[in-house]
């Protein structure tokens, strides 16, 4: 029979979508147990992390997959003649409220950006960056709730969304912004 570990390396490998412990361990029917899969993976994100390779084994979206390492994220656009996607700021501010605070309703969202949110929440959905995750049964209307998707998680390289910073971390990051007396009378 096969090493385990190989085993693990090529489904990575021909899956398209982050696998977790549990779908490889589907695959396997039964072949393997759980904590063996988790050592698998383990010892090839060590393996791939120490080596002198253009890609890695990351844990994104619940799962694990290959990534090209970020340096070379150029090269690989060029390869597939793609800009990176671009969003724009107001679609990175809905998505930042989506990502805190879900699931969350438009109103919500609209309250906190000040603005109307209903084309941006339209192009997020579209780029399937956030999802309906159901409707607030307890107002009129049962409007809808808005929460992130896996392809959220796997296009900004997160494992999950508790990998998000925290306001501490960003208060860290950014500046406190610069105010001017003389412009706010």
């Amino acid at each position: 029979m096969l090493e385990l570990k190989k085993i693990v390396e090529g489904l990575l490998f021909v899956s398209e979508v982050p696998l977790d412990a549990a779908k490889i361990h589907a695959a396997l029917e039964g072949e393997s147990t759980p904590a063996r899969i988790a050592e698998a993976l383990k010892a090839l994100r060590e393996e791939y992390a120490s080596g002198d390779r253009a890609f890695d084994v990351r844990e994104v979206a619940g799962g694990y997959q290959f990534r090209t390492r970020p340096e070379l994220s150029l090269y690989a656009l060029r390869l597939h003649k793609k800009s990176p996607a671009r969003l724009s700021r107001a679609a990175l501010e809905t998505l930042a409220v989506i990502a805190y605070r879900q699931p969350v309703l438009r109103a919500e969202i609209e309250k906190i950006r000040g603005v109307d949110a209903g084309g941006v929440l339209r192009n997020l959905l579209e780029k399937s960056l956030v999802r309906v995750s159901g409707r607030q049964d307890k107002l009129p209307g049962r409007p809808i709730l808005y929460s992130t998707t896996a392809r959220f998680l796997e296009t900004f390289d997160l494992p999950s969304l508790a990998a998000l910073p925290t306001v501490e971390e960003m208060d860290k990051l950014l500046p406190p912004p610069k105010i001017d007396a003389n412009k706010l009378f």
